[in-house]
């Protein structure tokens, strides 16, 4: 029986490592597809979101029979619940990535704005957090994911920074109107980006210490 658990949690580690390297590849490309200007890449990212939700529900599934079977305790099962949490952030963080390819193509004639915005500071910032959370599960590494919370915060001030100087680009320049109103709604979504990685990041801190951060203003503060 030990050893058909261990190898049951062994699989639901491998699926979901699987699971978050794909997640973390698509919105690696989602932000190179908007740099570029690559409406191909953006096709690739959308097909690979069928898996993404196809991995959803193995994970599901393997969580509720490894609880049903075994009924685990301490860390292993507070690995299977956080696998749980954290399933449910990657595949929220792939359709971000599917959200963003959306905007590629009518910003394509409008570069200089997408630059002038400051949006794609804000996207390496908010991919950055994405790649600590993710490596933070990935190596039970809570000191890693209580560093994340600092990040957020550049973040949200980015979100408020590119929705003010939209406002006064529509104002000045009522041409404008509708490539910065997709990048008012792309800053959403790289916004909504770094929160599911603070949100991984409080998963990872209750795994690993046993500590429920319920807010993620106190990731970093202590």
């Amino acid at each position: 029986m030990q050893k058909h658990f261990e190898t049951e949690l062994e699989n639901l580690k491998i699926n979901i490592t699987k699971m978050a390297s794909i997640v973390e590849q698509m919105v690696e490309d989602a932000f190179s597809a908007l740099i570029n200007s690559d409406l191909e890449l953006c096709r690739k990212i959308k097909t690979r979101d069928r898996e993404i939700d196809a991995y959803d529900n193995l994970i599901k599934t393997q969580c509720e029979n490894i609880l049903a079977l075994f009924q685990p305790f301490a860390i292993d099962l507070r690995f299977i619940l956080t696998a749980l949490m954290v399933n449910n952030q990657l595949e929220r963080c792939g359709d971000i990535a599917v959200n963003i390819t959306q905007r590629v193509k009518p910003l394509i004639d409008y570069k200089s704005l997408v630059e002038e915005s400051k949006i794609l500071e804000m996207g390496k910032v908010a991919k950055s957090m994405f790649k600590d959370a993710i490596d933070s599960f990935i190596n039970r590494d809570s000191n890693l994911a209580e560093q994340i919370g600092e990040k957020d915060n550049i973040v949200d001030n980015y979100n408020k920074n590119i929705f003010r100087f939209l406002i006064e680009r529509m104002k000045l320049q009522p041409e404008l109107i509708e490539p910065a109103a997709h990048l008012i709604i792309l800053s959403r979504h790289i916004e909504r980006l770094a929160d599911h990685s603070t949100n991984i990041a409080e998963d990872v801190i209750f795994m690993v210490n046993a500590e429920i951060v319920s807010h993620k203003h106190k990731l970093g503060h202590q």
